[in-house]
């Protein structure tokens, strides 16, 4: 059989991305189910928090279906949940019902929304044994980006044919969309490499990157460096959700912005939280993933110190540019990091059980930041906390290395006595 393009894999894993990352656009329908129905703020925020709590649920829990049953056909199970969640998210606001929204919006979707984004990630990683980072990054960056592509496509939709239709009109869209994009995904031969590089390895040339083992999902969750990520991620979405949710507010408070211009600048922000998940990954391939997760710790420490006191406009927006590449960075480094550590046996439910940091750290994150600013009225006090989360997090990314080096001691130890 002919083997398949991987670059073609790698914009299928975008199409799915894509599809699912329109879930962070999910303020636009905010302020016209309040009027249409008369909910609060907090009942249609809910729907939200509860799609990214089963995100991190079904990451966790159908990681092994992915494994079991190859990244096509759990590609197809993301399409049908997530595709049935918006569209019966149409059928629950024509029937005016917030505990049906909650079911398909929340619930169906986002079952789809985990199993769509690890099944094309962890088939990325193995077609991609030379760029682990860029692979992962691309897709990822489509998660990161799909705001600012269907944000503008439903603010137009729900302006001219109404709420309902515009959750089954882009119901319909995912679906399709997803269906297409998983039909193509597979996995590589077994020991295959990408032509040009296999060459190089076979003269010598290159190198393929030893992984540190081939560990399962189940006994990945037993050794102390999958706690090591799993704390490393959660710090990094913790302060970076809080400073997402806080970043308007803040831009007001430090450096005078208006309402509109902090919205502005908080919707240019987000390119770079799409850019910094492809930068980032790809960087991590040359300077390795444990140094680039020690200079996102050490830069954050000194960046979360200094906004809160910053008044220079620029010197401000630079910094919040900064941060907003590190957050997406950390989310798009973290499979090929995955990768390195325990192999790509099981890659998929072993990213499944780490992304459980992500639904923590959503609940955590903005939580603190909002209760740090009822306490003291302002950011900065809450942005101090999180400089010191971070100078945890960069203790944590330096102990890695200590268990990474004394793997690759076992293994040199065991290739000499062979």
């Amino acid at each position: 059989m002919k083997t398949k393009n991987r670059w073609l894999i790698a914009a299928s894993a975008v199409g799915i991305h894509i599809s699912i990352g329109s879930v962070y656009a999910w303020s636009n329908f905010t302020n016209p189910l309040m009027e249409q129905f008369g909910w609060n703020s907090k009942q249609v925020q809910f729907t939200f928090s509860l799609a990214i709590l089963f995100l991190g649920l079904s990451a966790a829990f159908l990681g092994h279906f992915v494994e079991k049953h190859g990244p096509r056909k759990a590609g197809l199970l993301a399409a049908a949940f997530f595709g049935a969640g918006i569209i019966g998210s149409g059928i629950a606001v024509n029937l005016g019902s917030l505990p049906l929204l909650y079911i398909t919006y929340g619930v169906l979707g986002g079952i789809g929304l985990g199993v769509g984004y690890i099944a094309p990630v962890s088939t990325l990683v193995k077609w991609f044994p030379d760029r682990r980072g860029l692979a992962t990054g691309l897709a990822i960056m489509g998660f990161g980006f799909a705001a600012a592509i269907s944000s503008p496509i439903m603010d137009s939709l729900i302006k001219s044919v109404g709420t309902a239709n515009t959750f089954f009109i882009l119901g319909v869209a995912y679906l399709a969309i997803m269906t297409l994009s998983s039909l193509y995904l597979e996995k590589p031969p077994v020991n295959w490499l990408p032509e040009g590089f296999k060459e190089k390895v076979e003269s010598g040339k290159a190198k393929v990157k030893q992984d540190l083992s081939q560990l399962t999902a189940n006994e990945a969750v037993k050794t102390k460096r999958f706690y090591y990520l799993w704390m490393m991620l959660f710090i990094n979405v913790t302060c970076g959700i809080a400073i997402l949710s806080a970043a308007k507010p803040l831009s007001q408070e430090s450096i005078g912005l208006t309402t509109a211009g902090a919205a502005a600048l908080v919707g240019v922000m987000g390119l770079f939280n799409g850019f910094g998940r492809l930068g980032w990954a790809s960087i991590s391939d040359y300077i390795g993933r444990p140094n680039t997760y020690t200079i996102f710790f050490a830069t954050q420490i000194v960046l979360f110190a200094l906004l809160p006191h910053t008044t220079n406009a620029l010197l401000f927006q630079i910094m919040l540019a900064i941060v907003y590449t590190m957050y997406g960075g950390g989310f798009a480094s973290i499979p090929a990091y995955i990768g390195d550590l325990f192999g790509t046996k099981q890659l998929g439910a072993i990213h499944g059980y780490i992304l459980t940091a992500w639904a923590a750290a959503g609940l955590a994150g903005p939580m603190f930041a909002a209760w740090m600013f009822d306490k003291t009225q302002s950011y900065a006090a809450s942005l101090t906390y999180f400089a010191g989360l971070f100078v945890v997090a960069l203790v944590v990314s330096i102990v890695i290395r200590f268990d990474i080096r004394k793997l690759r001691k076992q293994i040199e130890q065991k290739k000499l006595a062979s």
